[in-house]
């Protein structure tokens, strides 16, 4: 195997629960209590439905479940189902570097594998650590973004990390794992470009599930490309070039994980910043005054969410949760943006339409050079009376500088769980995640992941 295979099997199977200090581990509790709460949340979507009834044609051995019905599936097609779900309401975690995107989507990834051996918490917990440093070590030095490719290679690799772990692989077979996994599965950005589909929550869920298949794979003993990564035709000459990969989380590094980002909004990330400015400013200024809005931000925000004609004429609910003009009026009208900000009625109101088309947005180059470190945004109203009110940001609430307190997590997920789990179920699940390093079975856990 080539060394950067090796390099990353080596970490997956050399990393335990014993390892990770105390802070990693409550961050790691979070974020699954965030993704169960955005799972619960999705679970109505009809993305969620279509990927429930799919998984019902499938049968594995040992079985794992959808989340919420607690249906039986395949351990895979568990992890597509309910990473679908996760994903739906674009409210799960996310992590900025040199290349980004949604670690926690490789969560059900773990879930699945984890229920259907009847791994302990402190062993699930581990998976998922395994996955985020895969995810976050990769995004730190290859940028795939701007080379037309999307984040579902950094998600496939995470997955079959987390589920080889929990699986119990070799050193040797985690490597085939892994090169299965990153030699067939190479998405295209074109996912997330122009006016988005429902595949756009479901890009990433199609990645967990190959992951798990690639280490079910290897278990039996299918072997992979030796050189899935550093060979000719291999991941460094046809999609990133080369890179080094750097320093992973334990023997005094900081652990992935802990420097992931929370959603306050159910939105893309790069539009939270300018969310609470706006929040801010409806404080100063009626809507109906307003003339104009110059909106000044970096170039990833700016070329993500608000350089496209598609952007300000969303026709999907996804377009319309990646469309910076739509999500500022919609702050600037509603005082928020919550989950069903997103309906037919609110996306073609004529009000929010017409505000829309008061916005400008463009790139500032030195917030450009300031990304990744800082995610500045700057944004200038002007009055039908002629008056200047301006507001900036760079961490919003949620940032790993600017965290969200354990009381907004719980917040969160009462916010997201509450019309489909009873308040009892849902404080005794909350309970159960919060101490899930205790649990022996985390099928014990997942029992309690069940709507009303």
């Amino acid at each position: 195997m080539d060394k950067t295979t090796q390099t990353l099997a080596s970490y997956t199977a050399a990393l335990n629960f014993s390892e990770l200090p105390a802070g990693t581990i409550r961050e790691l509790k979070r974020r699954l209590i965030d993704s169960v709460a955005c799972g619960i949340g999705g679970y109505s979507s009809e993305p969620a439905a279509i990927a429930r009834e799919i998984a019902a044609g499938s049968s594995g051995q040992p079985p794992a479940r959808v989340l919420g019905s607690g249906a039986l599936t395949s351990m895979e097609m568990a992890a597509f189902a309910n990473t679908v779900m996760v994903r739906y309401l674009d409210c799960n975690d996310t992590y900025v570097s040199k290349g980004s995107g949604h670690p926690s989507d490789m969560i059900p990834a773990c879930l699945a594998v984890a229920e259907a051996h009847h791994a302990s918490g402190r062993d699930t917990l581990a998976a998922v650590a395994v996955a985020y440093e895969i995810f976050t070590a990769l995004a730190d030095v290859v940028e795939l973004r701007d080379l037309g490719w999307d984040q579902g290679v950094f998600v496939v690799l995470g997955s079959a990390a987390g589920a080889a772990k929990l699986l119990r692989l070799t050193g040797e077979q985690i490597a085939n794992a892994l090169a299965i996994a990153v030699s067939s599965n190479i998405p295209t950005r074109q996912t997330r470009a122009g006016e988005l589909s429902m595949w756009k929550g479901c890009a990433t869920a199609a990645a967990a599930r190959a992951g798990v298949f690639s280490a079910l794979l290897a278990q039996k003993g299918i072997t992979g490309p030796t050189a899935a990564f550093e060979g000719r035709h291999g991941v460094w000459d046809q999609v990133t070039g080369p890179f080094q990969l750097g320093r992973l989380g334990g023997e005094g590094a900081g652990f992935g994980v802990d420097r992931t980002n929370l959603k306050f909004f159910p939105a893309e990330y790069h539009s939270q910043a300018p969310l609470w400015i706006a929040l801010d400013l409806r404080n100063r200024v009626r809507m109906e005054e307003i003339d104009a809005i110059d909106v000044q931000t970096y170039y990833t925000a700016w070329s993500e969410i608000g350089s496209e004609p598609e952007k300000w004429d969303p026709q999907t609910r996804e377009t319309a949760d990646h469309s910076l003009p739509y999500l500022l009026a919609l702050a600037l009208a509603d005082g928020g943006v919550k989950p069903d900000s997103f309906s037919e009625a609110r996306m073609r109101d004529p009000a929010l339409r017409q505000l829309m088309q008061r916005i400008r947005i463009s790139e500032n180059p030195e917030f450009t050079r300031e990304f990744p470190a800082k995610l500045m945004t700057r944004i200038e109203v002007t009055t039908r009376g002629g008056q200047r009110l301006v507001e900036m940001a760079s961490y919003p609430r949620g940032h790993a500088k600017n965290p969200m307190s354990d009381a907004d997590v719980e917040s969160k997920f009462a916010d997201l769980s509450g019309t489909l789990l009873t308040p009892d179920r849902r404080d005794a699940l909350l309970r159960a995640l919060w101490d899930i390093d205790q649990a022996s079975d985390i099928v014990k856990v997942m029992d309690l992941v069940r709507v009303n």
